[in-house]
């Protein structure tokens, strides 16, 4: 079967699966978080044959470690599989109800998107979490993973292909795509798939951006910074920045440059210094902050870099304001974080930062679907479109109008004895 073909079945099953019974949806996410533990011997032996040709094949360090998946990322899996299934449906809410006329009742209401095409990099819990999102939000999946984890990836799509139907899905509801042809050829299908997910770095971002007529959503970068401001704690901030930077540096919500109030820079440069040390971290510095601790010498190239590793830049800036220039100016508008005890000054930073994700007095680490209670997500958007920061359930669903009329035509609200719209709130649903 080819691409076309494969797509042109997805798109049949989506049409089932716009209206299908949540219960359904839901009793077939608890199979697969069953099926992958009762499989997880077959899981484990894959991943290892990904890592052993990872090893061989000198795959970066970054890579390597986001295509690990062990028995603690399986257990994880299986959480957020059942933890989705018991969130509410996204598929059939009313978020506006208006009467026209008596008898003309429209409803704005969430529908799925359709066949949602995502390619991804080296992780295999992508799969298992963007699969079971679009499941739970009633869209066809064709799955693109990176060559590095595809035994991993074979073993993860045919358990969760055969667990949903057992639980009566429809066939065809999700394809693994395996070749780099494969991406070529879904760009070109802009009748069959009505979004594309991209998940890589910025140039392959770009590239799928300029090849396809296809809607594309995603993230090209993800430079996150943390600025500390003249009126941080120290202690919370140096916690805050050690764990927005450490806790994983390999993914796109960790922090790659920390902007420091020069009125606090003397305090909270050698305590910060010391912590990263402790962790191995490389400091890149500009002139003012190598003045107080010991860092590399940052170039312009640094404030733009996305490391994914154990390095940070770090910046004294004179203000506030400088802080946010900084950030519109350097950032991928993802995730940015201040650390103040002032409100007015927190308030401030989050709404002159232009990023989809900005936040005060915590890591940047937080930026992610299931900390959001987003139900996982499947991918992250700096787009300004309909889904923006971590894209989960709801950022799965579009809407349609749904008007309920008893026999209204447009030419009685026509002319000079046209008859009134009442356009009246409904406080009901649509049913």
């Amino acid at each position: 079967m080819d691409l076309k073909q494969i797509a042109r079945r997805a798109k049949q099953a989506a049409v089932t699966l716009a209206a299908l019974d949540s219960r359904i949806k839901d009793k077939a996410i608890n199979a697969m978080a069953q099926a992958l533990e009762r499989r997880a011997s077959d899981i484990l032996a894959a991943n290892q044959a990904d890592l052993q040709a990872a090893a061989r094949n000198d795959l970066a360090a970054p890579l390597r470690k986001r295509l690990k998946f062990d028995e603690a990322k399986i257990e994880e899996a299986c959480g957020g599989l059942r933890a989705l299934a018991a969130l509410p449906d996204p598929v059939g809410r009313t978020l506006r109800a208006v009467e026209l006329d008596h008898g003309l009742e429209l409803y704005q209401v969430t529908c799925p998107i359709g066949v949602v095409g995502v390619i991804f990099e080296s992780r295999p819990d992508a799969l298992v979490q963007i699969a079971s999102l679009c499941l739970k939000s009633g869209n066809a999946a064709l799955l693109k993973g990176g060559s590095e984890a595809a035994a991993t990836n074979r073993i993860l799509a045919e358990i969760l292909a055969e667990a949903a139907r057992r639980a009566a899905i429809p066939d065809g509801w999700m394809a693994l795509l395996e070749s780099r042809a494969d991406v070529a050829a879904m760009l070109a299908l802009d009748t069959e798939i009505d979004l594309i997910i991209p998940r890589g770095s910025n140039a392959f971002v770009r590239h799928i951006m300029e090849n396809t007529r296809i809607p594309v959503m995603g993230h090209a970068d993800g430079i996150c910074h943390v600025y500390i401001d003249r009126s941080a704690d120290i202690e919370t901030a140096v916690r805050v920045c050690v764990d927005s930077k450490c806790q994983y540096p390999a993914v796109c919500n960790a922090a790659e440059t920390f902007l420091v109030h020069a009125g606090v820079a003397a305090d909270v440069l050698p305590s910060l210094a010391a912590a990263l040390a402790e962790r191995g971290v490389e400091i890149r510095g500009c002139e003012r902050t190598t003045a107080y601790i010991q860092a590399v010498p940052a170039t312009e190239a640094d404030w733009r870099a996305e490391y994914l590793d154990l390095i940070v830049s770090i910046r004294i800036v004179a203000s506030l304001e400088a802080a946010v220039a900084h950030i519109n100016h350097y950032g991928s508008g993802h995730t940015d974080v201040i650390v103040t005890r002032d409100k007015d000054r927190a308030r401030r930073f989050m709404d002159a930062v232009d990023s989809a994700d900005v936040f005060a007095n915590c890591s940047s680490r937080f930026a992610d679907g299931f900390r959001f209670g987003l139900g996982a997500e499947v991918g992250i958007s700096t787009h300004k479109i309909h889904a923006r920061g971590p894209v989960g359930l709801e950022g799965m669903t579009i809407y349609k109008w749904r008007l309920i009329g008893s026999g209204q035509v447009v030419a009685d609200y026509t002319g000079p004895d046209a008859r009134p719209f009442t356009h009246r709130p409904l406080n009901k649903p649509y049913r």
